[in-house]
């Protein structure tokens, strides 16, 4: 089933692998891990009353009884087919309680993924690791149709190697999720790069960002043309932190044009 998301950049996510492990700073107050041992717990309660609990019982596999993960990952077979069924174009961020390119999903696993996201062509599926260096190495045995959008966290200039990474990769658009920017990253190189998203952490133990690392990322995809996507100061209480940037919204995306065009389209054919 599709999911709803109010993430900003996109519509609805889909899950075909669920759980995680940590490799970077950025993924300290990871939400996913919090979101799971939320469903997981809703699980629990489920079985307790004599309810099937669905697709939240994946997420028992996944964390541990702190609510943290436990360094598994749980592959959904049964999600595998979910788009094959969405009929309604749409913008689709793949794996946001899990990374695909996780060392423990196997090639085969991930291949699937690709043909399902090969065989809709109407939705523009947004991929995201902090694993690129993997997805660098199995780009060769998978098809990048157009919809597919690769993209890579980059949190500060320590894991700054991940761009150079996400750029082996035979995405036709590629873009780096700078969230929860965590410093400033003075030498990002956006040579091959066609999308920029940029956003301060949220939520509780919310570390701060200062406006000037995020003015010099947005100064220098205007410099070369790259779209930029402001989500959020973030903060304990991100909606009243809100999204504005140097007095407007920047909700700039690669290929807006073909976007509104699939749409279209999808709505003249229902």
């Amino acid at each position: 089933m599709a999911q709803g998301s109010s993430i900003e950049w996109t519509q609805s996510t889909w899950n075909p692998v669920v759980g995680c492990s940590k490799v970077s700073a950025g993924c300290r107050h990871c939400y996913a891990e919090r979101m799971a041992y939320r469903l997981a717990c809703m699980a629990i309660a489920a079985r307790e009353r004599g309810d099937d609990p669905g697709r939240t019982a994946n997420y028992l596999h996944v964390v541990n009884h702190h609510g943290r993960w436990n360094n598994r990952v749980y592959l959904d077979h049964e999600a595998l087919a979910d788009p094959l069924g969405w009929k309604t174009p749409r913008t689709i961020f793949v794996n946001s309680m899990s990374d695909l390119f996780h060392e423990d999903v196997p090639l085969e696993f991930i291949q699937q993924v690709f043909d399902v996201m090969n065989r809709c062509p109407q939705h523009t599926f947004q991929v995201l690791t902090k694993r690129p260096q993997i997805a660098a190495e199995y780009s060769k045995s998978l098809i990048w149709t157009p919809n597919i959008w690769m993209g890579t966290s980059v949190e500060n200039s320590l894991v700054i190697r991940r761009v150079g990474q996400l750029r082996r990769t035979d995405a036709r658009v590629r873009f780096l999720s700078i969230e929860p920017l965590l410093g400033p990253i003075h030498n990002l190189s956006l040579a091959g790069i066609h999308w920029v998203i940029v956003g301060g952490e949220s939520g509780p133990g919310a570390r701060p960002m200062k406006p000037e690392w995020v003015r010099q990322i947005r100064d220098r995809c205007l410099a070369q043309g790259v779209p930029f996507f402001f989500k959020q100061w973030g903060g304990v209480n991100k909606k009243q932190a809100g999204r504005i940037l140097d007095g407007r919204t920047w909700d700039e995306m690669p290929g807006q044009e073909e976007l509104s065009r699939r749409k279209s389209v999808g709505t003249q054919s229902r």
